[in-house]
């Protein structure tokens, strides 16, 4: 079988976290839409409360640690995504933010991801749309068309009229999965591929 690799980010900071569980489900949920598609997925989750003063620290000197290195191309060279953040204030938190901006801007070019949120009610639930997934265009991310939110409610029962939220995971692993299945080429896109080489340009003289 080939396999490919899932790189989880979760931003929670408690432990246990619900940023977390709502991660797991969404890892499990691809890997098992990637396994009915003959693909092993090798799933890699990181959660970023363990390497919070790595993170700072490198926004301070512009250079990482060993321990948010391995992170930081363990992510960058994945197969696809699972980005989890819970909300504060209407807007992804500052830790999560922080990580996204010690990726390096063109790392994530091309990149299948997966969008999950986590809060206390369902009224913050629009903040994937205005404020997560307008982040990940900006780094010109391949982003799944169905993001997940989960309240604290959500989490009491199995699926039903009032509680879609199992479904809705299912949907988006299924969505990544599809997406991660078609990308030929594992890793960061080489944007500067198509460029010339000094050869070619020297031989139209």
């Amino acid at each position: 079988m080939t396999t490919r690799t899932l790189a989880v980010v979760t931003a929670g900071l408690s432990q246990p976290s619900s940023t977390r569980l709502l991660a797991d489900r969404l890892a499990q949920a691809t890997a098992d839409e990637l396994a009915a598609r003959e693909i092993t997925a090798d799933v890699r989750t990181f959660e970023l409360r363990d390497i919070a003063h790595d993170v700072v620290n490198m926004m301070l000197t512009g250079f990482p640690s060993a321990a948010l290195k391995d992170v930081l191309d363990t992510v960058t060279g994945a197969d696809g995504v699972i980005a989890v953040t819970p909300l504060f204030t209407t807007s992804y938190s500052g830790l999560f933010k922080s990580f996204v901006d010690v990726l390096d801007k063109d790392s994530l070019a091309g990149m299948p991801v997966l969008l999950g949120a986590t809060g206390g009610t369902p009224r913050h639930s629009l903040a994937l749309e205005y404020s997560l997934r307008p982040l990940f265009t900006y780094l010109r991310a391949d982003v799944a068309g169905t993001a997940v939110f989960a309240a604290t409610d959500d989490w009491a029962g199995e699926a039903d009229a009032v509680n879609p939220l199992p479904g809705r995971i299912r949907r988006a692993g299924r969505e990544l999965a599809e997406m991660v299945a078609a990308r030929e080429n594992s890793g960061p896109v080489d944007v500067f591929a198509d460029a010339p080489s000094f050869a070619q340009l020297l031989g139209d003289l």
